[in-house]
């Protein structure tokens, strides 16, 4: 604290919050931050977050990173993510649903508790994430998620819920299987996108779809630099994949949704925009998949 002022310092980038405005301090630049921003996709339950995770939302909230949406992973994840809900009810929102990495031979009974849960009248989520291909590593259980994959689009619609979709290395088979089901009901986010422009085409031609956009956009040769100047501000939500691809100059390092920042500013250099045109754009595409 200093003169009344709330000081954070974390590496190179800091913030300075006062009862009427946050300043952003960021490679010695400083923008003055009066706008909503949005993490669509952030693991704050995540084990990385045990020593700090109060402290970690905080310098959120307080940077103007209000509004934090949580992915599911398992069975496993599930009462972490509800704690947060409890205790922050105003800027939590969770997701139910399978993981393609956690899709096992007991896959089944996994969709049963999430059917259960989603049945349950106390909760309220506010999308089926994240769910989707994953064939990178490990295609021992390819049928299996592709089941589930489909599975839970069908209890997506059923539930009248948006979708996270998580794919690597299965874009191909992803979109046939969203293709399948594509209908008006159906709408929701293609997760860390980083294909194509044909890709990215393809997403944008599947109606209520938006591509999400992290850290990555700030490292070199990732292609998105070249790529997210052609996508219009209206199909792209923001997101930090927390504690994961945390964005340059963390790169390697724990990430955190305050970090929606730099992602932020990097989008706006890249669209030759502001800042708070981004904030205002992306926040708008995010109310409009989840309804909150």
């Amino acid at each position: 604290m200093l003169n009344g002022v709330q000081m954070y310092q974390i590496n190179a980038w800091s913030f300075t919050k006062c009862a009427w405005r946050i300043t952003i301090c960021i490679n010695r630049k400083t923008y003055l931050c009066t706008m909503i921003l949005t993490d669509t996709h952030t693991h704050l339950y995540a084990k990385e977050f045990d020593p700090d995770r109060n402290a970690v939302i905080q310098r959120s909230i307080d940077a103007g990173v209000s509004r934090l949406f949580l992915p599911n992973i398992d069975s496993h994840s599930v009462s972490g993510m509800l704690e947060l809900i409890k205790h922050y009810p105003q800027n939590c929102f969770p997701m139910a649903g399978i993981h393609p990495c956690s899709v096992h031979l007991n896959y089944e009974e996994q969709l049963k508790e999430v059917e259960t849960g989603l049945s349950k009248k106390e909760m309220k989520f506010c999308a089926m994430g994240e769910i989707g291909l994953d064939f990178y590593r490990d295609i021992t259980f390819a049928s299996q998620q592709k089941v589930a994959f489909c599975k839970q689009l069908e209890l997506a619609l059923k539930h009248h819920l948006p979708v996270v979709l998580h794919v690597r290395k299965a874009f191909k088979e992803t979109l046939e299987i969203v293709k399948e089901y594509n209908c008006p009901e159906l709408k929701g986010i293609f997760h860390c996108f980083s294909g194509s422009p044909e890709e990215a085409n393809q997403v944008l031609s599947l109606t209520g779809f938006y591509l999400g956009i992290g850290g990555v956009i700030t490292f070199k040769n990732s292609g998105l630099q070249e790529l997210v100047p052609q996508i219009p501000l209206e199909h792209i939500v923001l997101e930090t994949d927390a504690p994961y691809l945390a964005p340059a100059p963390f790169r390697g390092k724990r990430n955190e949704s305050v970090y929606i920042t730099l992602i932020a500013q990097k989008l706006a250099e890249l669209k030759n925009c502001t800042v708070e045109e981004v904030a205002e754009q992306t926040t708008k595409n995010s109310i409009a998949i989840f309804g909150v």
